[in-house]
């Protein structure tokens, strides 16, 4: 009779608050997960494309391309940071210019220098823009396209970068991943004119609007520091971000937009490649043989 009692007593007893808020919270989290990737989709596809998003969405993997890469750029400043102060925001240091990452012309044989030069920056201004934007931008396009794509388009980006500054601006260093992140941008500014009905026309022109004003904004202070001003220290060329956006809005346009397809019968991926392939061996041609930069 006790045991029945007490089964009873379990069966009709009632919750605690606890136990309710306890009840409660996964399907609040779920809510905020399901909000996220909404927003998510707005942001990034299509009207047609979202219910896909929407069906397949998960965190997992999660977007760390975009988070290891920021990580290692910023480990990477304060590493020199401390080991040489910089002075100010904008003059570098002489600990950069040493660096085995920086890419400079005379030592353009030293082949991971037009990779490399991402990881190292001008100083804190220079760091955090680019952190900002290709974390604001790269997660939620890592969330949608995954890091395979979004890697390929930044690394992409930070090449041609490195490579069109060898050949347009030749004896000019280069710091900065400014290549990868406009890359980023000008992969999802092209998504956003081709796709400007269907992605919320207001917030598609605020979204454009704003690509335009940070490009410019930034464009001319490289253009500012590399041609007007009169600080000490090596020329840094502005030519890596021209051609990282190039980078994003061929090789990058046709990744963001290839969402659900299948990327290799699309001829737009294969025109681009092509290209990017013949834009390279042109470039290596160029270094090996026909630039006026010192070796």
């Amino acid at each position: 009779m006790g045991d029945n009692d007490i089964e009873e007593q379990d069966a009709f007893r009632v919750p605690s608050d606890e136990e309710g808020d306890n009840r409660a919270n996964p399907k609040r989290r779920g809510r905020r997960v399901e909000k996220f990737q909404k927003n998510v989709s707005r942001w990034m596809l299509p009207e047609e494309l979202r219910e896909t998003y929407l069906e397949r969405a998960n965190c997992c993997p999660p977007p760390i391309f975009i988070i290891l890469v920021s990580l290692a750029e910023l480990g990477v400043f304060i590493y020199y940071a401390v080991w040489k102060p910089q002075k100010q925001w904008v003059t570098l240091g002489t600990g950069i210019w040493e660096s085995p990452l920086t890419y400079k012309p005379e030592q353009r044989e030293e082949a991971w220098r037009f990779l490399s030069y991402m990881f190292v920056h001008a100083g804190v201004e220079h760091i955090l823009g680019n952190l900002i934007m290709q974390l604001f931008l790269g997660i939620p396009l890592e969330l949608v396209h995954k890091g395979f794509e979004v890697g390929m388009v930044y690394m992409a980006g930070v090449l041609a970068g490195s490579l069109a500054s060898s050949i347009f601006d030749p004896y000019s260093a280069l710091v900065g991943a400014s290549g990868g992140v406009y890359a980023l941008m000008g992969g999802y500014f092209m998504n956003a004119v081709v796709n400007f009905r269907e992605m919320m026309p207001l917030l598609g022109a605020f979204r454009i609007l704003v690509i335009v004003l940070i490009v410019g904004t930034d464009v001319g202070f490289a253009i500012y520091r590399r041609f007007i001003t009169h600080e000490a220290g090596m020329k840094v060329s502005f030519v890596a971000h021209i051609a990282g956006g190039v980078a994003g809005m061929t090789i990058g346009y046709v990744f963001f937009t290839n969402y659900s397809k299948e990327l290799l019968k699309d001829p737009r991926f294969w025109l681009c490649i092509v290209g990017y392939i013949t834009f390279f061996f042109f470039a290596v041609i160029f270094n090996i043989f026909l630039s006026p930069a010192p070796a």
